[in-house]
């Protein structure tokens, strides 16, 4: 028994408890692991295993539920946060947060998800911006930047043709009940920790009854965007982290 402990003492790393052993589908080098991590730590350190109720719609996001232990639901392409909302609100002491691309969030669930943020929902949703439809088939989406080849803009997404990307991030600031927006990435490990303390912060915000929260991760698709995992995290930092500059963009209470 001594033995035992004085190894866990040593200990430096190990799987977070809440992730199972299912063998991950992504692709080498997605960004998407590195942030089901810390969703599941995150959760565990906070005592949530059993208050837990996440939902997963449609892309690469949609098998999260194969891989964190929590309960889930899975809901319609882009409407997670309109599915969250409503489990929420009958279960106001449970944590709920969605997990969502930006093909999801910023195309198709736009709408729901602007509306929960102006409503003040007391959920979380964690975004993942990798600027690409990487489920089906390397699409452009509405982050892809100008200039971006993607399966639809082989030339490039041109302004004129295929309109400007936007920050969805940034536009939600104006909403009153959207009261923590943060962006982040998880390509050191300097920003992972600071990707998971952004985390944290959302859930406790969001359990406090202070209204929306919105953890973007900036992240790669060395698949979609037909790069090499260290190619790929090259990319990011040159092109879309300039694009979309991390950190806390906005931290507030809910208006009285």
């Amino acid at each position: 028994m001594a033995e035992v402990e004085i190894k866990r003492e040593n200990l430096v790393y190990e799987k977070p408890r809440l992730i199972t052993d299912n063998v991950m589908h992504y692709c080498p080098g997605c960004s998407h692991g590195t942030v089901h991590k810390l969703v599941a730590e995150v959760i565990d350190e906070m005592g949530l295993e059993n208050s837990t109720v996440a939902v997963s719609p449609v892309g690469c996001s949609v098998f999260a539920y194969n891989y964190i232990d929590v309960d889930w639901v899975e809901a319609a392409h882009g409407r997670a946060c309109a599915v969250a909302t409503a489990l929420k609100r009958l279960h106001p002491e449970t944590m709920v947060f969605t997990y969502q691309g930006d093909g999801d969030l910023s195309a198709i669930g736009t709408a729901e998800t602007i509306h929960a943020a102006a409503r003040g929902e007391n959920i979380v949703t964690i975004f993942i911006n990798n600027a690409i439809y990487g489920m089906t088939g390397g699409q452009m989406s509405p982050t892809t930047l100008l200039g971006m080849k993607t399966a639809t803009t082989p030339y490039g997404r041109n302004a004129k043709l295929n309109g400007f990307p936007y920050k969805i991030a940034d536009m939600m600031t104006h909403l009153d009940g959207a009261t923590y927006i943060t962006r982040q990435s998880v390509h050191t490990p300097a920003n992972v920790r600071k990707c998971k303390k952004a985390i944290r912060k959302a859930f406790e915000n969001a359990m406090a009854g202070n209204g929306y929260s919105l953890v973007e991760v900036v992240a790669t698709c060395n698949s979609g965007w037909k790069l090499s995992p260290v190619a790929a995290n090259k990319w990011m930092e040159e092109n879309l982290i300039p694009a979309y500059p991390l950190g806390d963009i906005k931290c507030t209470e809910l208006p009285k």
